[in-house]
């Protein structure tokens, strides 16, 4: 009896050091310090995503440890989030849930955690202005940010939303009530699908509201700090690379998360030397009992700020920089002979697109540029979280949008030419480095002792965590990854541009 006692307790303790180590991954990464590093143990790296059937679904009879593969539509930049049983995603409408909104739209996927079976979208219509502001068929870029019960989201059409986790299902709640209007592209009569289509609980119009201009795309995941919702208004230039319609308007905003509205807004002046667009999201820390806010600009400085407002002469509420600091060596942005050097050429300054990490009362961040401007000169840099001052830097890094994770003093950065990089937290030293021989778009995952990383060619690779070099293990999943691998309940979750993927024994 005493035995069988014991082996009962001993059962009982590894199940309840599972459930520990098991948690969600409700924000574009993981927490408010950004940084891509998983607890979690008891994850499968030993998968095989299958064979596609003639309707472009997934045969899960041809798979291994595959949970369930979600259809996506043509393109997917947004990365998952997974909280509260649900498992959101940006996408476009090319796999069309709803034969009654046909066309290029906008996407935000749920489907449930466990059996991956599809339960509402937001279906957004376009901004019509073409690649300058709403590029066609690029979807939704943000990832929603997932809390009690809601969904916070940035859409293509440059607004902040906030959903019922539920839908529409538990009825039409919040004071937003113009879902069956707000579906509907200009001069159709797209009826609303109460079994199919999302609750919206409140909607703030950046565009209306603050005059901004989005460039390209409108990409920003919220960081959700108590009541205050803080996202980036991808402001920027236009067409040309040179104007900037809106110099005044905000780089980013807070928004009261119950309400949408507006509490306060950048006042660094960074549009107003905006070199392509505002979309690095805000990373957050609290450093001796001061919260600070950290935002890559837009203009390639990196800024700190405190949590409050000041109103300024002529009654804004804004947030004003503790500290900045220039991101750029100063020889890409001036040549030996004085001359402004031209954005996006590859001897040119960068912005921040990539998110700033928190690790160690220190902030990690490198520049880089819209992929479809190539490579170029970049940086890697170090900062202190609460004085400003660099402590180190790495300019062999070549531009990248990929956030970089830092996990036991190592710091992993991957870079659009396709290297993903090894350096000592500490120090900047390099450890080691790998050519993956094909353009990354997306960020490392640091869980269970393994580094992950999608790129363009559809491989994740899966390398050892740790300062020795090694030879990464490739799956190909079929089709270009452009997002990151997250870890959420002990399962892997991989978002290809056509499928998403629950990896688990």
């Amino acid at each position: 009896m005493k035995l069988i006692k014991a082996l009962i307790f001993c059962l009982c303790a590894i199940f309840a050091t599972s459930i520990a180590c098991a948690d969600d991954w409700p924000v574009w990464g993981k927490d408010k310090s950004r940084n891509m590093v998983s607890k979690e143990t008891g994850i499968c790296f030993d998968f095989e995503p299958g064979e596609l059937k003639a309707d472009e679904t997934v045969d899960l009879s041809t798979t291994k440890n595959i949970k369930w593969v979600g259809k996506l539509g043509s393109q997917a930049y947004g990365n998952v989030t997974v909280g509260e049983g649900k498992v959101l995603v940006g996408t476009n409408n090319e796999s069309v849930r709803d034969p009654q909104k046909q066309g290029d739209r906008g996407v935000v996927m749920c489907f449930d955690e466990k059996y991956g079976e599809f339960e509402w979208q937001l279906v957004i219509p376009k901004l019509g202005a073409g690649k300058v502001s709403d590029w066609e068929y690029i979807g939704v870029c943000s990832s929603p940010a997932i809390e009690n019960g809601k969904a916070y989201v940035v859409t293509n059409r440059c607004e902040v939303v906030c959903l019922d986790l539920k839908g529409l299902k538990d009825g039409n709640d919040g004071v937003f009530q113009e879902e069956q209007v707000y579906i509907r592209p200009k001069g159709s009569s797209d009826p609303l699908n109460p079994k199919l289509d999302a609750d919206i609980i409140w909607r703030y119009d950046m565009r209306d509201e603050l005059g901004v201009f989005p460039h390209n795309v409108t990409s920003s995941s919220a960081l959700i700090l108590g009541d205050r919702l803080f996202v980036a208004t991808s402001n920027g230039v236009d067409w040309s690379h040179i104007n900037i319609p809106s110099p005044l308007s905000p780089s980013w905003i807070a928004l009261d998360k119950n309400t949408g509205e507006l509490i306060g807004e950048d006042g660094s002046g960074a549009s107003e030397e905006a070199l392509h667009a505002a979309w690095s999201s805000l990373a957050y820390g609290n450093l001796e009992g001061k919260d600070y806010l950290y935002w890559g600009g837009t203009d390639g400085y990196l800024y700190a700020y405190a949590n409050e407002t000041r109103q300024n002469d002529e009654g804004f509420d804004l947030f004003n920089p503790l500290w900045k600091i220039d991101c750029n060596e100063p020889h890409y942005r001036v040549d030996k002979e004085g001359r402004k050097i031209p954005y996006a050429t590859p001897p040119g300054p960068s912005e921040l697109i990539a998110t700033p990490v928190l690790y160690d009362n220190k902030i990690y961040c490198s520049i880089g540029q819209d992929p479809e401007h190539g490579d170029g000169v970049g940086r890697l840099s170090c900062v202190d979280a609460k004085s400003g001052v660099l402590v180190w830097k790495n300019t062999e890094i070549g531009r990248t949008i990929s956030t970089p994770s830092v996990a036991d003093g190592l710091i992993y950065q991957a870079e659009y030419a396709g290297i993903l990089h090894c350096l000592d937290a500490e120090t900047g030293e390099v450890y080691w480095t790998y050519d993956s021989y094909s353009r990354i778009w997306g960020s490392t995952l640091v869980v269970d002792g393994k580094v992950l990383l999608g790129n363009e060619d559809g491989d994740l690779l899966i390398f050892e965590h740790g300062k020795e070099e090694n030879e990464p293990k490739a799956i190909n999943l079929g089709a270009p990854i452009y997002s990151s691998p997250v870890v959420a309940n002990q399962t892997l979750y991989i978002s290809t541009q056509t499928h998403l993927y629950a990896i688990g024994k």
